[in-house]
């Protein structure tokens, strides 16, 4: 029976039959079954059926939501793309050098990668729960503008599902205009795992909002923040950013090391401000 259950999930992989959504789920409960079975019928690997079984429940409640289009799959997928992807950076500890270490502890560092160029990571502690400091950043995206001076405005052109977002983000003159007006276009995945809390993003192409008059179009990412309590005490809560970002322009590499490690800085002063405003907390 197994057999001839993968050849009917086989036979969904054809964009014909794919969107016969009863055919679909069928052969998701097929699979279910059919697993159980090999669970209960002795020893064996039952690790990784276990595993599979998990994967097909998931499988299973997701047929049930409305269907993404071509393009919208895509966005979700360069969103996990950029999570997966900076994740596996910051997971490197070696070669990582120290660009400052504020008084208050926070400190940021930076590494060259072949293939990505310099990037910064910022680990600074919040003297607020986790929930909150992911609220700010994630419920209300789109008033950062009124509490970080380096960002103008930010505005969500889309919502894909749950956890994706395509953005459009201004960001606003730097002292002495020593980095023209830049914009971005972003894809912007959030996801929480247990006490864990990953929002990523990089740089995409979105056909309603093309280059705009008087605006180099810079690009991030990849690029993320990870947050987590403190073991040790749960009301604080650790976070690290990965800067990525190619301002393009012209701009000498000195001028944009000590603009975006200072953005960073800069950056972790500003939320613990917003944050300690009882109406941020509260909203």
């Amino acid at each position: 029976m197994l057999p001839a259950t993968f050849k009917l999930c086989a036979g969904i992989s054809y964009r014909h039959l794919r969107n016969m959504t009863g055919l679909r789920r069928q052969a998701a409960v097929a699979i279910s079954q059919e697993l159980n079975k090999l669970a209960f019928a002795g020893p064996g690997p039952s690790k990784w059926i276990n595993q599979v079984r998990r994967r097909s429940s998931l499988l299973s409640s997701r047929l049930e939501e409305k269907p993404f289009s071509e393009v919208e799959m895509s966005y979700i997928k360069q969103g996990e793309e950029a999570l997966q992807k900076s994740l596996s950076i910051l997971g490197e500890q070696d070669g990582w050098k120290t660009e400052t270490i504020a008084g208050n502890g926070d400190k940021v560092l930076s590494k060259m990668l072949p293939d990505v160029g310099k990037v910064f990571r910022l680990e600074v502690v919040v003297d607020q729960p986790l929930n909150s400091v992911y609220d700010e950043l994630v419920e209300r995206m789109e008033q950062m503008g009124d509490w970080n001076p380096s960002i103008k405005e930010i505005k969500i052109l889309q919502k894909i599902g749950k956890d994706t977002v395509i953005t459009h983000e201004t960001a606003a003159a730097t002292p002495g205009n020593v980095v023209g007006p830049r914009d971005f276009v972003s894809v912007r995945c959030s996801r929480r795992r247990g006490s864990t809390c990953v929002l990523a993003g990089m740089a995409t192409n979105y056909g309603a909002m093309p280059e705009q008059k008087g605006f180099i179009r810079a690009e991030n990412g990849p690029t993320c923040m990870v947050l987590h309590p403190l073991p040790e005490n749960p009301s604080q809560t650790k976070l690290t950013w990965l800067l990525s970002i190619d301002l393009k322009g012209w701009l000498p590499k000195t001028i944009i090391n000590q603009v975006l490690s200072q953005t960073q800085v800069d950056f972790a002063n500003h939320l613990r401000k917003r944050l300690a405003t009882p109406t941020a907390v509260s909203c």
